[in-house]
Parts: structure tokens; sequence; C-alpha cells
């Protein structure tokens, strides 16, 4: 509709003024709710070509519109401003064309579509994962839908932390409290399990540093000279030298982690296509900074180590190689890099990673382009801000973290309690009540991390998420259920043959047709601005419509048969659009709640 609106104003101007206009001049918006009409055109444009005031030079141009565009039904103006309106034929061709495509607004990628790599998740295998690995997951893992949906080829990465001092610190621990205890003798999950020892390893450390200084050393000695970290720092040592006992207990305990993570990752709805691991990248990378060390891009220090000069960038030195020749993680970055490139021939590459790291990426971006990556210099990070609960922020060090997978078992608990409190669930199964109390409840708390603008910290609300009122993920899965129950009532998906119906439309079922047909849109700016808190707005201000639309008026009692079949085809594609659009966030809907 946009396309033949724009070409008739280009028609017309051609015809009025005598002039050739680009399709970029000609920029259509939505009329303003206090003025007549669906779409507005900007007149000020053509005032050089028309040498008319703008309420002249829009009259002639609306005219022209009404009498030789039959998507134009009429028109008025206001100053600079044409406001059109658009026909009823118009609209429900427009519908027709909605209702014939199950993914209306959405592109498909093609042989020569771009490839974008995205790297999310990067948990450590010293630990499970927590509410800040939820808000990471849930933005990479929509992200890939929304540049998928925008016709790009996608490949989603995670890059695991599996090595270092914090992993040997779990290990020792392990060796020192653990009595060969393993996920299945403990029945704990195999991250949770490692967890413990993290926790166990740090508890001991600090009554260590403390005895230390109560004999009179100084804090920042004790921290060094005590005998734990020393321990690790040996045992890390002997990781490094490849010492087959130390390797064989950290490929067992990562094992335990792995399957602990694959279990999270499941219950959240995200998955990788590949897995790369700093155990196999950081040795990479520090080949790549020799190479940079050969070509003068880096240099050596009198102490052995290998630094960038990036002070002609605006920014600092940055360390690469350490004087005894160990990696830092700028280093692994640059070899996890180099085995990426390896493996795809990627166009585009987006870091999710919290804007801590804002100047780490900032150096990075800079490495990989020196290095002749080609992606490099336009690498993206997305960049999103910490999420912190009403009483305050998580350590990881002293167990204190909101860990994934009780969050996730609260979330279910709670959407389970609040449909039996409603007594939403009284005819169904018990079966299909917990399913429906996953769904609810997954999609509580996904959408309520992702409506947030992702480069703002938040604040989680578990008890504000399952609401269903408001702007909450339940709400929109519940008016998805509800649409799917009026045409399971009418026993139809809302296909009907438009093109023999003549209705008269009301302006709210004009408004709904034009919001499904923004969904485009909405997906191309999220699209564009890695957004996926756009998708979460665009899905609400549908269902809002919808819901004012459904308190207005009567579906299945429609005055005539066909007002009836112009709004279940409105209602199926409304509820089609609610689906898809909340795919992209990684949210299911129930066809009942």
């Amino acid at each position: 509709m946009i396309q033949t609106i724009q070409n008739a104003v280009i028609a017309a101007i051609k015809e009025i003024y005598g002039q050739d206009v680009p399709e970029k001049m000609v920029q259509l918006q939505k009329t303003r709710a206090e003025f007549e009409g669906n779409l507005t055109l900007v007149v000020f444009p053509f005032l050089k070509m028309s040498k008319k005031a703008p309420e002249a030079t829009a009259q002639e141009i609306g005219e022209h519109l009404k009498a030789n565009c039959k998507t134009i039904s009429g028109y008025n103006v206001v100053k600079g401003f044409l406001n059109l309106s658009v026909s009823d034929e118009a609209w429900l061709d427009l519908l027709a064309r909605i209702d014939a495509d199950e993914h209306y607004g959405e592109k498909q990628a093609k042989d020569d579509s771009p490839l974008v790599m995205i790297e999310y998740s990067s948990p450590n295998t010293n630990k499970p994962l927590h509410l800040g690995h939820v808000r990471n997951n849930l933005l990479g893992w929509s992200l890939a839908q929304i540049m998928q949906a925008n016709g790009n080829k996608v490949v989603k990465t995670n890059i695991v932390n599996d090595r270092g001092i914090h992993i040997c610190k779990s290990m020792l621990a392990w060796l020192k409290w653990g009595n060969g205890e393993t996920p299945e003798t403990s029945g704990k999950k195999g991250d949770h399990l490692i967890g413990d020892y993290y926790v166990a390893f740090d508890k001991h450390y600090r009554e260590e540093v403390k005895e230390l200084v109560a004999q009179g050393m100084d804090e920042e000695k004790a921290k060094q000279e005590a005998p734990l970290i020393k321990e690790a720092h040996e045992m890390l040592v002997k990781w490094e030298n490849n010492d087959p006992e130390v390797r064989a207990l950290w490929a067992k305990m990562n094992e335990w982690v792995y399957a602990g993570f694959d279990e999270t990752y499941k219950a959240l709805g995200v998955s990788f296509d590949k897995i790369y691991y700093e155990s196999d990248t950081y040795l990479e990378g520090k080949d790549k900074v020799e190479e940079g060390l050969e070509k003068g891009f880096f240099y050596r220090r009198e102490d052995g180590s290998v630094w960038a000069d990036l002070t002609k960038e605006g920014l600092d030195e940055k360390l690469l190689l350490r004087s005894d020749g160990t990696s830092v993680y700028m280093t692994q970055d640059i070899g996890t890099a180099k085995l990426r490139f390896q493996d795809f021939p990627i166009d585009k590459m987006i870091y999710v990673v919290g804007n801590e790291q804002n100047y780490h990426f900032q150096v990075l971006s800079i490495l990989l382009d020196k290095l002749g990556f080609k992606w490099g210099k336009d690498l993206v990070h997305f960049s999103y801000g910490m999420v912190e609960l009403p009483n305050g922020k998580m350590k990881s060090r002293e167990g204190t973290v909101v860990d994934a997978d009780d969050l996730i078992a609260t979330m279910i608990a709670d959407a389970r309690k609040t449909s039996d409190e409603l007594g939403k669930n009284d005819d169904m199964s018990e079966e299909e009540k917990q399913e429906i109390a996953r769904i609810v409840g997954m999609g509580a708390l996904k959408y309520f991390i992702l409506k947030v603008d992702a480069r703002k910290n938040m604040l989680f609300n578990p008890e504000e998420s399952i609401d269903f009122n408001g702007n909450t993920g339940p709400f929109i899965q519940y008016t998805y259920a509800r649409i799917r129950s009026i045409l399971r009532k009418a026993n139809t998906n809302g296909d009907s043959q438009l093109s023999t119906l003549n209705p008269q439309l009301s302006t709210k079922e004009i408004d709904l047709i034009q919001k499904i047909s923004e969904y485009g849109d909405a997906v191309a700016q999220a699209g564009k601005d890695y957004s996926p808190s756009g998708i979460a707005n665009y899905c609400y201000e549908l269902t809002k419509a919808f819901n004012q639309f459904y308190h207005d008026f009567s579906i299945l009692n429609a005055e005539t048969e066909e007002q009836k079949q112009v709004r279940l085809c409105i209602a199926a594609n409304v509820a089609k659009t609610i689906k898809n659009g909340m795919a992209l966030l990684g949210i299911e809907v129930p066809e009942r709640m």
C-alpha cells in the first residue's frame, strides 16, 4: 500500500510540476490521532517545484491523488501536511496480502545474504548460570531471531571460559574437601556442585588471609601468600604444562558443568550453532600476537611482555602477552576471532557482553582490524546494562547470586499459582496445567527482561512480571489465547475470501489492519537498532489495540456475516503477528490459558 501511494505521489509531482522526484523524497508517516486520515504526506520537499504555499501545494497533490489513485478515498490539509484517507477496498486488499503470508513482515535469507555471527552466554565453568547470564542469553537469542527475520544468515556462538585461576580454585577445593563427590552421588546438577566448591575455596581462602593479617602481615601480601592461592597457581602452571592428572580432573569436572549448562539452556529455550572453548583459543591468540609483532603492529618490552600502542587512536597501551608468555583476555578474543573466521565467512560480528567491557571491545575492534579481519573495524559490541534485584547486586564468590535454575523454577511455580488462583485452568488436565505454567512463567521472565532497553541497568521484579494485565508477557499471551478461543468457537482460522466482501470498515478495524501492517517496519527497525525491546513494545501496542477493539465490537455476534468474516480475519492475523513477534523474543504463546 505504501509503495502504491508513493508511486502515485511521484506521478502526481511529475504531472503537476513537471519534475521527477526520488522515492526517498516522498515521506509518508502515520497520521496523528487528533487528525482525520490514515497516512500523512510531508509536502515541504516539493515547495521549490510548486513555487506555491504549503497549503496550496498540498491541496493540488491531494486533488490529483483522489482523482487518479483508487487507494485514496479522501484528504485534508493541515499547514504543510497532506492527510490521506485510504479506501476500505485498499485496506481489505492489504489484509488479504497479510493473511496470505504466514510470516508477513519478515524476510527470508538468500544465498548471497550477509552472514552475521552473534556471540552470547560466555559462561565460566566454575559456577552455574545466574540472573546476569539469563539477560545475556535472552538478549543474544532474541537478537539472532531478529537478524534472521531481517534476511540475514545467522550463526549463534558461545565462548566458554574453561581455563584460568578461577577454574583451578574449584578444582583444588574439590580435591581437598570433595571426598570424591559427583553429581550422581550428591543429587546436584554438575554446575551447581562445582559452584559450591568455588564458594568453599573463597571461604577457606579468606580465613587464611585473615589469619595471616592477624599475624602481622600486610593484607595485600597476605592475599598473595595464602597457601590456598599459591596451590591454585601451582595447579594452573601444571595445567598450562599439560600435567595428565590435572588435565584429567579438569576435563571430568568441566563435563559435569557442561551437562548442567545444557539443562539450563534447554529450560531457557536457547541454543548455539557452534561452541568455542578458551582452552583451544588462547594458543591461537598467542600465534596471532606473534604475527602482529613480526609485522610491527605490536612491540615487546624489556621484561618480555608484548603490547599494542593505541595512543594514536586516542586510547592507551594494551598488554597482549605477559612477561612469562601467558595470555590475557584480549589475546584469547583474538584467537577466538581467528578460529571463527576460519570456520565461517563472517560479514558482521556481534558480541553480546555487558557494558563493563565497553573499552575492551573498542580495543579489540582496532586490533582485529590491524590483524586483517575484514569485519574487525565494524564489529558490534551489543552492550547491555546489569540486572539488579530489589535487595541489591549479586556476588558469585560469596554464593549470593540469583541462580538461573532457581529463578526459572520460581517463575513457573508462580505462574501456576496465579493461574490456579484466577481459576483460568479449571478444565485442564494436570499435564496441561503444568505445561501452560511453564510457557507463561518463562514468557513472563523473558518479556520482563527484553522489554527494557538493553543499554539500561534494570531492576528485575518477579512479582510484577507475572501479571495478566499491563505491559507483561502473560497479558500478551492471554490475548493470543483469547483470539484462538474465538476462532475455535467460529470453527475457522480466519481465512475468508476477502475479495468477495464489501463491508464498511470502522476506524478501529482500519487501525488494527494498519497496526498489523507495521510489523515489518518494527522488525526492520529492531534489526537496525539491535533492539529486542522494539519488538516487545510493538507486540504490546498491537495487543492493546486488539483489546480496545474487542471491548467495543463483537466478533462472533457481528451485525452482518460480512462484518463477522472480516473481523475474524483481522483477529486471526493479530494472533499470527503476536505469535511471530513473540517468537522473535524466544517466547511461546499457548493456544489456551
